[in-house]
Order: structure tokens, then C-alpha cells, then sequence
């Protein structure tokens, strides 16, 4: 298929003005395929040819302006429009459209528990084709009239509020102004929970079954939304801008969410059937802050082409963790931005494929696609946040109602939006973006002290890169009677400094970024370093605490931190923990990055059974049951970390945990995984917990276990089923890569390590690019850190031309095998 280019949107955005979109949509056709009718009232403003964009399986009829045109003429995605004179059209398709199984366009999914079917939308970059005849670009934003016809049990949700209007015909209020990729419609038969707010109708909607767990859920779902709803009418003078909210849980989404305006729509992951930790529950409410901040950012005002994507993304992101500490329960959310978040966009800026937070050369929607990723989410936001605390929130919320006022119902670029913040502040903004904005990679800041001949001690902060940061440096004495840090002093600094900062007597630890302003590497003084090292669980503070075990993980990615330290400093302090979002953050780059990658294969036996005893500690100090999420936490990873299977074995025939938890769904699957990789397991037992759990999760599950099996037959059919064939959905695609491959089985699965590049590249020319995004983050073979995994890689990105979705991905793993060999040799 072709992709738009920047050039070809701005002629067009030159030559048309979109009015109207009439759209018919018939569900009622079959399994493949559905019907699609649109009609499109448009202006051209001076005579001319451009084209219009659609994916059908059939075209079957196309008239402009009431005269037929050759649906012969389609050509791949585009169909012409020539020799069109100044003034007012019509352009009215008539086409067959394919359902998807991989997310995009119309994705369609038959829900195992109880046959029942379900569709929904995500049109996001070119996917509104696979459904609709559209001039696909986001600064020609319509109004948008839909009609759909589906069976007679089921419900229709749309970006307006819907009206069944009999024989299962239902409409949808016509939107505002909105971009073609915002249109969203979900039917199926929905059970729904609705309400209103400030005379707004809210509704929340899952598969039925489903019903049971989002009905436990659905105050606090709903309360969320409320809190947030209403922080945001503090902060923002212009109103919600849609005539409802609903929030829609759908299955096999690709995403954490979808902005469409009206129609939330969410992984049905988020619907919670297993216990979770409160930590989850976090997460769930920062994606419901995040997509309601994009009805402002994103909807409302939209952006013109696809290189301000920050300005949809990087704001949600900040919007979605600053509205939530301040409206709801969860008052520590920067805490989990810090350990995991932000580690994200720490990761993508190193590598090859990092770019400017605002790129200046975005020239296609393909490459548009690549930009979706740490950079434009959690560094985007971290700028902002700095920006936040260099300017002031007073002055940076006016400068976003300015931008609101200014472009509502329109587009905006990344100069509209300076233009807005610097009418609010007299702080040179135009010099902060091009700063921090339109440069890539992360400055570190490291401490340097010095005594005077007087004796005065002065912190001068040394700087690797080129941006300005205002930061806190914490000040920390130990107190020997009570065994702990105590802060002496936050200093607000601005770096580069004008002068060394006066200091007094020499600190125990002095923290660089104390309170996590500002995107940067911090380094430590040798003082500090063994201050850390022997006292991280004493510091009082939880987010004083992520800094410092983000500074570790980076020294450790760098190279400069022994990853058997790390190990040895998380198991000396993480015992101690109390937040959650750090334990399991700890955790997880301990067991992925630590365990499987940094330390040689020798060490790793000695490295699992750390991680265990680790495990093992937070389960004996739980038993009271005063802390289930951390139990739950220690659960998961003590299950991941078992290098026998005795004990896990006996948790599932048991049906608990000692002590507690219960086994459910998701710990049962969590168990017999472990168990299929160790090799204590079989197809027979497998096939019984399918029976029990025959839900969607569970058939995913299956999938994984049985490609985890240390079996050759096992092997080949799960590579087949990956590989040779194209129905496994998106889901079940990554089930089956992440059973693939492990450690314990490298002499088992070596022979498809050189396979894996061929292989992955064919699915993902074939198959397109969400299944591309999955083989080469999923089905990557990770656990092969060696020198010929890393060639055969780089062999394949010069010779084998793979997609540009799998061409990133191969970009960013090989960096990150070729950083894993380098932590290795240091």
C-alpha cells in the first residue's frame, strides 16, 4: 500500500475543505467482510486533481458529483479525483470492507466463553481506509454522520450519542469537527454501566463476560473519571467539548487506549478477572486521565501533520500522572513514572533510532508510526514537567488556555503552541523548545565538590549535553540512633550554574534531581555511592528513592555498575521497601535485563536463586495480610524466578499459595508456564486448564504454555502457527513468541535464532504492521546474547529490506543485545 507523504497532505489540505462525512456501515454480512457507504461533501478551492484513500475488498461503485467513475481506477489505496473545478462536491463510495484480526481497521473477535461477537474501530494513521472512503490526513477535519446496521441483540456505540432506531438500524448524533482517525464505532452486545455527571451521560461497557468483574470495578472506575473530569474543568477554561463520555473495554487491543472523542476505547486487560496490585490499579486510572486529557489535547485541537505527535501525547502523558496525584487517591503516581515510565523513555533516547521529541522531518505517515514510542510519551512529558517547573504552572496553564482558545476545532503545530505559551510568561520559550524539543539523548549530570582554603565546601554540577535544567539537590546526613537518611536541605539549582553552590559541612548523599523534575542521568559522588549502597532503604522518601534506583539502572546499562552489585544492593534494600510501583519495578529490570541478559549464563543459576530468597522474604513478611498487593508482587516473581519446579507444582495442585493467595486464572497460567519451561509439565495438563478457563486469557495462556514446552514438536508447531500461517490473531501471535524462547531451552531453540530474521520478516510484509510490531518485539530471540545473534540481525537490516514497523524494531533490540554484550565484557 502507498503512504501519504507530508507534501502530498499539504497540497491537498491547499486544494479541499472537507465539510461532511454520511457513513453506512452493514455489520450483518458475514464473518470476512462488511459494507461501507460513504458520502463526502467537500470544497475544492481552485481547480485541480488530488485522490481519496480506501483499503476495500471490493469497490464496487464510485459517482462524483452524480457521474459514475471507474472503480477500476483504485489504485492500491488511492483513488483519483481529476480535472475537479473550484467549488462544491459530492463524492459517494459504495465497497465491501474486511474485518481484521490484528487490531486494525474493524477488528473482529468471537469471545470463547460464550461465542458472543464483538467489533470495534481503531483507524488510527491509515486504518480509517480499511473502513471508510476518507481524505485520511488529520488536518482535514469533518463532521461526521454514521449509520450502522447490526444484529438485532446488539448495541452501537459511536463518538455521538447513539439512537437505535429498530430492526438492529441504529445513528449516532453527528460530531463536531473532528480528524478522520477519531472516528470510532464499537457494537457487539455490550453489557454496559451507565450514569451521568453534570448532566453529561457516562457510560462504561465490556464483553458480557466480563460483566461480573467490571461491575466490581465500576464505582471506582467511574469515580475516576469523575475526579478527573472535574479537575480538568479547573484547569482548562474551555469546556468538555463532546455530548458524552463513554469509555469502552474491547478485546485483543493493541494499545493501553484510543482517544476517539466520545469513545474511549481500552485493552479489556484493564477489565481485572485476577487479583492485581494497587500499583495496577494506578495504572488503570493514569489511562483514564491520560485519553480524557486528549479530548483537549488531540480532539479538540489537533495536530497539523504527524511530527507534533508530542503535542497529542507528551500532554496526555504529563496531564494523565499530575491530574490523577491531584484529584484521586493516588497521590504518588510520579513515583511509578520515575521507576518505569521514564526508564522507557531513558532507553529509547540511547539507542539509533532516538529522535527530537518534536521532529523536523516526519515525511510520512509510515515513518509517523515509528515516533509512538518512549520518546514522544514519557520524555515528551518529562520535558514538560521541567518546563512545568522552570516557567510555573500559573503561567504554563494560561498558555494552554491561550492554545485552546486560539485553535479549537482545528490544527496546530509545535510553533502555534510556543507562540501560546510565550503570550503567557516572559521566559524566553522559544529558546526552551529548541533545546529540549528539537535535540535527542540524555544529559548526565554529575557532582563535583571542592574545598575552599577556608574550608567552605561549594557543589559545582558538571554537565555531559547542552539543555538547561532547573533541579533539586537533596541534602542528606545519616542519623546513626535511628539507623536512616535525613534531609538536611533541598537546594533549587539552575544548571548551568553561574556559581558553585555554597554547601557547609560535607552531606552523606548528595542527590542530583531530588523530587524528579527534570529528564537526566544522575551520577554520585564516591561519598554518596557507598551512602547509597549502604542506606537506600533509609531514605525517607519514595520518589527521593526512584531517582536513586534509576541512577543504578543506568549505571549499570552503562556499564559502570557491576550488574551481580545491583542484584546485591536489591537484595540488601528492596527487603525493606514499602511502595509498591518500586518493588515491582526493581523487580522487573532485576529478573529481565539483570538476570537474563547482564550476567553471564553461569551466573544466572546463583542470580535466580538471589531473586528467590528476595521473594521469599516479602512472602514470610506479608503473612500477617496486612500488604496483599506486595504478597501478590513476591508471588509473580518468586513463580518466574523458580529453577525447580517442586514447589510451584505444589501451589497448583494445591490451589493456593501458603498462606494465601488463592490461585486465580492469572496465577494458574502463570504457574503452568514456568512449569512448561522447566519441563514438569505436559499437552495433557495443559488441555485440563484450558477446560477450566476456556475465556479469551485462558486460550492465550494455552498458547503460551504450549510453545514454552522444551518439546522439538512443540517448537515447530508454535513457530508454524507464528511463522507459516496467518490466523493467529495479534493476541494470540504474542502468547505464542512469548513462550518461545528461554534461557533454559537456548540449545533447544538455536536452530531458529538464524530462522527468526527470514521468518519475521516475511509475516511482517505479509501480515502488516501491527503483527510486525509483535515479531520483532515479542519474537525476538532476546535470550541469545552472543556475537552471531547480533551479526545475523545486522545482516537482515542490510540485506533482507524488512518493513520500516519491523525495520525499528530489529533497530532497537539489536541495540539493546549489543549493550547487554557490552555490560557483559565490562
Amino acid at each position: 500500500m502507498s503512504v501519504l507523504t507530508r507534501d502530498e497532505a499539504q497540497s491537498r489540505a491547499e486544494l479541499l475543505d472537507v465539510h461532511r462525512y454520511t457513513i453506512d456501515l452493514d455489520l450483518t454480512t458475514g464473518d470476512e467482510t462488511f459494507d461501507s457507504r460513504t458520502v463526502i461533501r467537500f470544497t475544492v478551492r481552485s481547480d485541480g486533481d488530488t485522490f481519496v484513500e480506501m483499503k476495500p475488498v471490493e469497490l464496487r461503485a464510485v459517482g462524483l458529483d452524480g457521474q459514475p467513475l471507474d472503480p477500476g481506477a483504485l489504485d492500491q489505496d488511492r483513488l483519483p479525483l481529476k480535472n475537479l473545478t473550484a467549488g462544491e462536491h459530492e463524492l459517494r463510495v459504495d465497497a465491501t470492507m474486511r474485518y481484521s484480526r490484528t487490531g486494525e481497521g474493524m477488528h473482529r473477535f468471537t469471545d470463547p466463553t460464550d461465542d458472543e461477537t464483538y467489533v470495534y474501530t481503531q483507524l488510527f494513521l491509515d486504518d480509517v481506509q480499511r473502513v471508510f472512503a476518507a481524505f485520511d490526513q488529520p488536518d482535514l477535519k469533518a463532521v461526521f454522520e454514521l449509520s450502522v446496521k447490526v444484529p438485532e441483540d446488539w448495541t452501537v456505540l459511536a463518538n455521538g450519542v447513539t439512537e437505535h432506531l429498530g430492526e438492529g438500524r441504529w445513528r449516532a448524533a453527528a460530531t463536531p469537527l473532528i480528524a478522520t482517525y477519531l472516528v470510532a464505532v464499537a457494537a457487539g452486545p455490550w453489557h454496559s454501566v451507565r450514569t451521568e455527571h453534570r448532566g453529561l451521560p457516562f457510560g462504561i461497557h465490556c464483553r458480557r463476560s466480563l460483566a461480573p468483574h467490571l461491575d466490581a470495578d465500576a464505582e471506582e472506575i467511574l469515580d475516576i473519571t469523575r475526579a478527573c473530569y472535574d479537575r480538568y474543568h479547573e484547569k482548562f477554561e474551555e469546556p468538555y467539548p463532546f455530548d458524552s463520555y463513554d469509555q469502552a473495554f474491547v478485546p485483543e487491543f493493541n494499545a493501553g487506549a484510543m482517544e476517539n472523542p466520545g469513545l474511549v476505547t481500552f485493552r479489556d486487560e484493564f477489565v481485572y478477572r485476577s487479583a492485581v496490585t494497587d500499583t495496577e490499579r494506578q495504572t488503570r486510572a493514569m489511562v483514564i486521565a491520560h485519553e480524557m486529557a486528549h479530548m483537549w489535547f488531540g480532539d479538540l485541537v489537533t495536530l497539523k501533520w504527524w511530527d507534533d505527535i508530542w503535542l497529542n501525547e507528551s500532554f496526555a502523558e504529563y496531564m494523565g500522572y499530575q491530574t490523577l496525584t491531584e484529584a484521586t487517591r493516588f497521590t504518588e503516581t510520579w513515583v511509578d513514572f520515575g521507576v518505569s515510565r521514564k526508564a522507557w523513555g531513558y532507553d529509547a533516547d540511547q539507542r539509533p533510532s532516538t529522535h527530537p521529541v518534536a521532529p523536523e522531518a516526519v515525511d510520512d505517515t509510515a515513518a509517523a508510526l515509528l515516533n509512538f514510542d518512549g520518546i514522544s510519551y514519557a520524555k515528551g512529558a518529562s520535558a514538560l514537567r521541567q518546563l512545568v517547573a522552570w516557567m510555573g504552572e500559573k503561567d504554563f496553564l494560561a498558555g494552554i488556555n491561550i492554545h485552546f482558545r486560539r485553535h479549537r476545532f482545528g490544527n496546530a503545530a509545535l510553533a502555534d503552541f510556543i507562540d501560546s505559551l510565550a503570550a503567557a510568561t516572559e521566559r524566553d520559550v522559544h529558546a526552551w523548545a529548541d533545546a529540549w524539543l528539537r535535540t535527542t539523548g540524555v544529559d548526565t549530570l554529575t557532582p563535583a565538590l571542592a574545598t575552599a582554603p577556608d574550608g567552605t565546601r561549594t557543589l559545582t554540577v558538571e554537565r555531559t549535553g547542552n539543555r538547561p535544567h532547573r533541579v533539586c539537590v537533596g541534602v542528606y546526613d545519616r542519623d546513626l540512633a535511628e539507623g536512616r537518611l535525613t534531609l538536611r536541605e533541598r537546594i533549587d539549582l539552575d544548571i548551568p550554574q553561574s556559581a558553585p553552590q555554597p554547601l557547609g559541612k560535607r552531606p552523606a548523599l548528595l542527590l542530583l534531581n531530588d523530587g524528579d523534575l527534570t529528564y537526566a542521568k544522575v551520577r554520585f559522588d564516591a561519598e554518596s555511592a557507598r551512602t547509597v549502597r549502604a542506606g537506600l532503604a533509609g531514605l525517607p522518601d519514595p520518589l527521593t528513592r526512584a531517582v536513586v534506583w534509576n541512577a543504578l539502572r543506568d549505571a549499570v546499562r552503562d556499564g559502570e555498575l557491576p550488574p551481580a552489585d545491583y542484584l546485591e544492593t536489591a537484595r540488601a534494600h528492596l527487603p525493606r521497601e514499602t511502595d509498591l510501583a518500586l518493588v515491582q519495578g526493581v523487580l522487573a529490570f532485576t529478573a529481565v535485563q539483570v538476570v537474563d541478559r547482564y550476567l553471564r549464563p553461569e551466573d544466572r543459576p546463583a542470580a535466580l536463586a538471589t531473586v528467590s530468597a528476595l521473594c521469599r522474604d516479602f512472602i514470610r513478611r506479608t503473612e500477617d495480610g496486612d500488604n496483599p498487593g506486595l504478597r501478590l508482587i513476591a508471588v509473580r516473581h518468586f513463580i518466574r524466578a523458580a529453577a525447580h519446579p517442586d514447589a510451584i507444582a505444589a501451589w497448583l495442585a494445591e490451589g493456593t499459595v501458603p498462606g494465601g493467595p488463592e490461585l486465580d486464572p492469572e496465577l494458574r497460567w502463570r504457574i503452568l508456564s514456568r512449569l512448561a519451561v522447566l519441563g514438569a509439565t505436559d499437552e495433557a495438563q495443559i488441555a485440563a486448564e484450558l477446560a477450566r478457563d476456556p475465556s479469551a486469557s485462558g486460550q492465550e495462556g494455552a498458547a503460551r504454555c504450549r510453545a514454552a514446552l522444551p518439546d522439538p514438536e512443540a517448537k515447530r508447531q508454535a513457530w508454524e502457527a507464528m511463522f507459516s500461517g496467518d490466523d493467529l490473531s495479534n493476541y494470540l501471535f504474542t502468547a505464542t513468541a512469548q513462550g518461545f524462547w528461554h534461557p533454559e531451552q537456548a540449545d533447544l531453540v538455536r536452530e531458529y535464532v538464524p530462522r527468526y530474521y527470514q521468518d519475521a520478516a516475511a509475516v511482517a510484509a505479509r501480515r502488516g504492521p501491527a503483527i510486525a510490531a509483535v515479531a520483532g518485539r515479542e519474537a525476538f530471540p532476546a535470550h541469545a546474547v552472543d556475537a552471531e545473534n547480533l551479526a545475523l540481525g545486522r545482516a537482515c537490516l542490510r540485506d533482507a529490506d524488512p518493513v520500516i514497523a519491523l525495520r525499528r524494531r530489529l533497530t532497537d533490540e539489536l541495540d539493546d543485545l549489543e549493550r547487554a554484550l557490552r555490560v557483559r565484557e565490562a
